[in-house]
């Protein structure tokens, strides 16, 4: 149940968030809320690999 839910999460943020890696945003200039995007996407990422 968890990991189907996170793979449905993992979806949605390809579909919505923004990707910063294709933008090749340099992570020492990025703001707050950039940086609360990138760890967003990547603690639904590793729970939906799990």
């Amino acid at each position: 149940m968890k990991k189907s839910f996170f793979k449905f999460l993992a979806k949605m943020n390809k579909a919505i968030l923004p990707s910063y890696s294709e933008k090749q945003l340099d992570l020492s200039k990025a703001s707050k809320f950039q940086l609360a995007v990138i760890g967003w996407r990547y603690y639904v990422t590793t729970r939906a690999l799990d």
